[in-house]
């Protein structure tokens, strides 16, 4: 198994280390619980939106795959949104915690790169092989990973239910809300 098929596999279980280290070194504070709870609110709000276009092929963790290019909504702003959320929601868990700072941030920000960018490559490499011009033309009209601000979106997909998106989301917000808990509780009781 390549580094790339490895991150892909297991990219809902890599953050677990980083996580129970920020809950371990914790030195949560009322800002810092505030500013990192909203920093992974956004993230997960980022989630949803993307889930609700690209659907619960998301969740597969087999192979990189997809049916279609879906260019629509988040994905007319960043060709990304998932990881984006990603991001977003974890920095905001290691906010909410602020162990070690700025250092956390900093090995955060390089083992995300690590991960994510090898995963991107290998879903850019499949998507250019089986879309062709039409991913050459999307990833020349937007960004891989910061957002444009209009949407370029060319392709017809609607968004499903937000009920649907929400049960496919189902895991990662009970990540979110489980971690949140865990963080409060750690700040309030010790």
């Amino acid at each position: 198994m390549s580094n790339s098929q490895f991150f892909f596999k297991y990219r809902s279980y890599t953050p677990i280390p980083l996580i129970i280290a920020a809950l371990i070194l914790a030195k949560t504070t009322l800002f810092s619980f505030i500013a990192g709870f909203l920093i992974a609110l956004c993230g997960e709000l980022i989630r949803i939106w993307s889930v609700r276009y690209a659907g619960k092929a998301t969740r597969t963790t087999t192979e990189v795959g997809a049916d279609e290019l879906v260019t629509t909504g988040p994905y007319g702003h960043v060709r990304n949104p998932l990881y984006v959320g990603n991001f977003l929601l974890s920095l905001g868990m290691l906010v909410i915690a602020w162990p070690w700072m700025p250092w956390f941030i900093l090995i955060y920000l390089a083992l995300f790169y690590i991960q994510y960018g090898t995963i991107i490559k290998q879903e850019e490499t499949f998507l250019q092989s089986k879309f062709g011009a039409q991913f050459t033309e999307y990833m020349q009209n937007v960004p891989r990973f910061v957002p444009r601000f209009s949407n370029w979106g060319h392709g017809v997909r609607k968004p499903t239910e937000l009920k649907r998106a929400l049960r496919t989301e189902r895991n990662t917000l009970q990540s979110f809300t489980a971690v949140t808990l865990l963080l409060l509780l750690r700040w309030l009781l010790f």
